[in-house]
């Protein structure tokens, strides 16, 4: 007999950005393994009609667009210039979603339904407390991703994106003990160490790392690395994600300046710094060398991973980063600042992590290792193969739901983590 995992997923969409994407991947592979039910907001339901899921699957909606839409226009009103500043505040809605979840679940219980463990698997933030535990199934939450703090050496880009949002997010954690998700989680997954360093003591000895992301192996998959950059030929690199500051492309548009590499950059994303980077690459004069092409489908994503040498990601924020494994399963080396989840994930098997320790010192990190790309084009692209088997060694979305059900029926049969 299946399992039966009552999945609470806030975010939950193709294509609905890097968490949502998360949830929707939760929800469609773990259906294929375990009948589920699903809570969610009511803002995701449109872009889940029409997938097509197993037939014991029951999506359940909640509706807090009362709260939600009035508390999103006040974060922009108060935060016109911080994607991140308005992110954190209007998260606070997940508390309101989290108790008309807790309802909804137990009148789904009064009606018959029996579940066999609860799984919160977004919001991804430790922040995101839930009294999901008071239905009474062991309560699984995560992959947890976060607890970064505001890097040392780069006070100026963090504060441009809000650092004070990241304080608002000290006041759920001190309901904590009110809510009880902590010491009342039956298994807490983190995927990074400064994740888990967040977590209360007694919740952090029951933590188990699991990467929050997984990577999609058909989708993304390995492709024979360009013609190898020559005098004729440019080194091209292409960078994956939101124009905000903490992401810091203008020290990799720099690099390229400081390296005298004839390089071509591909900028995949939207964001408000859009404009300025684009004044800042025709500043350098690098004109036609850096292509802004916008916010693109996943499939052009892989499109573009696959037509470069090299990802680079020179976010100096960055807790998880998902278009890594999208470059890993490519078959593509990462150049990152050893920085957060991406300096957990780069070494030199696989890529660059260059240390941050200031932006001078990552621009000049960045630059020295586009010239080594240059100089070297056998090793990077050994280190592209590399990234591939680590890919499908321990980041494929099957293999994390292996690793899922195994919690889930270990939890189900002993009502608890099992010492």
């Amino acid at each position: 007999m299946r399992l039966h995992v009552l999945l609470d997923a806030y975010q939950c969409a193709p294509g609905g950005g890097s968490v949502s994407q998360i949830g929707f991947e939760w929800l469609v592979r773990l259906s294929k393994r375990a009948r589920v039910t699903l809570l969610t907001h009511v803002r995701n339901e449109t872009a889940l009609a029409g997938i097509e899921l197993e037939p014991d699957t029951r999506i359940e909606t909640i509706d807090t667009e009362w709260f939600a839409g009035p508390l999103h226009r006040l974060a922009t009103r108060i935060f016109p210039s911080s994607e991140h500043a308005v992110f954190a505040l209007s998260s606070l809605d997940f508390f309101v979603y989290d108790a008309a979840c807790l309802r909804r679940a137990r009148r789904l219980v009064r009606n018959g339904e029996r579940f066999d463990v609860v799984h919160v698997v977004t919001p991804v933030s430790p922040s995101a407390l839930t009294r999901m535990h008071r239905l009474g199934p062991p309560l699984v939450r995560g992959p947890l991703n976060g607890g970064l703090s505001d890097p040392t050496g780069f006070e100026d880009l963090a504060r441009t994106e809000g650092s004070f949002a990241s304080r608002l997010r000290v006041g759920p954690r001190l309901v904590d003990s009110w809510l009880g998700a902590s010491r009342h989680a039956a298994l807490t997954l983190v995927a990074t160490g400064a994740t888990r360093a967040v977590l209360p003591p007694s919740e952090r000895a029951r933590a188990r790392t699991m990467l929050e992301n997984g990577v999609d192996l058909e989708r993304f998959r390995s492709t024979p690395w360009p013609a190898p950059p020559s005098a004729t030929e440019p080194l091209r690199v292409v960078f994956v994600g939101r124009l905000v500051s903490v992401k810091a492309l203008p020290l990799l548009l720099d690099a390229v300046v400081l390296s005298g590499v004839n390089a071509v950059v591909r900028v995949v994303g939207e964001g408000p710094m859009r404009a300025s980077w684009q004044a800042h690459a025709e500043t350098l004069g690098l004109g036609p060398r850096i292509a802004f092409v916008g916010a693109l489908p996943l499939d052009a994503v892989a499109k573009e991973i696959a037509e470069a040498h090299v990802l680079c990601l020179p976010s100096i924020r960055e807790s998880g980063g998902s278009v890594i494994l999208e470059a890993f399963a490519s078959a593509r080396p990462a150049l990152v600042a050893d920085s957060g989840g991406p300096g957990e994930l780069v070494d030199d098997e696989v890529g660059r992590a260059v240390a941050a320790p200031s932006p001078d010192a990552l621009r000049a990190g960045l630059a020295a290792a586009l010239l080594d790309i240059v100089r070297a084009p056998q090793a990077w692209e050994a280190r592209g193969r590399a990234a591939r088997r680590r890919a499908e060694e321990r980041f494929d979305w099957e293999k994390k739901i292996d690793e899922a059900l195994g919690f889930y029926e270990r939890l189900a049969a002993e009502k608890r983590w099992p010492t």
